[in-house]
């Protein structure tokens, strides 16, 4: 066993446990190993003696974070810190996902990965800490900074607005808020494509880099788009007309950034990685989920 995957049950969890076969890796749910805990860390490394990990545990409910800080910052940045130093006693390289959230959205070109930090939730603290946690603790690390991240699993932004379609007329969407929609999937294949070169014994340019979904997306022509490809799909039965609103006539109790667009130059110049198209992630959710519909 070459790679070991935390946070197994989570959304990126389940796409990378879908693509690992169980002779290369080991892929433990949060039940099974407390990241916290750095005795038990250091144990299941020990036994299980990995050439990399990927962790994909991690605290996501950005509004809730706002009033349990604690929780968000134990997951996000204790957590990612105890397991960086558990991979620098066993000798193994970590790769860890990250967020556009670091940043204060007050930008109108795509961030780069030395441009200043200023996240303005709690969330985006939490993970900034724990990139910090992480470039303290151990030089062999990957961080990939992601963002607006769905897929089939989990509760996100799709799943939300399909609902939304099914039970609503219309739909009222933030459309000063722009990101880059990432497809779980397109990060898992990647994550995994990186972990398999670190074990095959390739020496990496390791650091922080940007990888998002392209083109770039305001939330609101994201919901048209998903209504459009549920539309094609069938799930919906007719489309839905999707109204653009400010993020005012929204109000959340976390803060949001209004650019939140990565620049992948990066990514694609170090590993020939370049930003994969959400909107191919999005004819795949949407194509799983008609599968399973009976």
């Amino acid at each position: 066993m070459s790679i070991l995957v935390t946070g197994a049950d989570g959304q990126l969890g389940r796409e990378l446990a879908q693509r690992l076969p169980a002779a290369e890796a080991c892929c433990l749910a949060r039940t099974e190993l407390d990241l916290t805990d750095a005795a038990a860390l250091r144990a299941t490394l020990a036994r299980l003696r990995p050439q990399v990990v990927i962790n994909a545990a991690a605290y996501t409910a950005v509004d809730r974070a706002e009033t349990e800080p604690e929780a968000a910052f134990a997951a996000n940045a204790d957590a990612p810190g105890v397991l960086a130093r558990a991979c620098a006693e066993a000798g193994a390289a970590l790769l860890h996902v990250s967020t556009d959230y670091v940043f204060n959205g007050q930008s109108r070109r795509p961030w780069r990965e030395d441009d200043p930090t200023g996240p303005i939730n709690v969330y985006g603290a939490s993970k900034l800490a724990g990139e910090q946690a992480i470039q303290s603790a151990l030089p062999r690390h990957l961080i990939l900074r992601t963002a607006w991240v769905f897929g089939a699993h989990g509760p996100n932004f799709v799943r939300t607005v399909l609902r939304l379609a099914r039970e609503r007329g219309t739909l009222r969407i933030v459309a000063d808020q722009t990101g880059s929609p990432t497809w779980a999937g397109h990060l898992a294949e990647t994550l995994i494509h990186l972990a398999r070169r670190i074990a095959s014994g390739e020496t990496l340019a390791w650091g922080i880099y940007h990888y998002a979904g392209a083109p770039a997306s305001s939330w609101h022509a994201f919901a048209q788009a998903i209504v459009a490809e549920a539309t094609d799909q069938s799930l919906l039965p007719a489309a839905v007309p999707v109204e653009p609103i400010d993020s005012t006539a929204y109000p959340t109790p976390a803060r949001r950034p209004a650019w939140s667009v990565l620049d992948g130059a990066r990514m694609a110049e170090t590993f020939g990685l370049g930003p994969p198209d959400w909107r191919i992630g999005l004819a795949q959710t949407l194509a799983a989920w008609k599968a399973e519909a009976p």
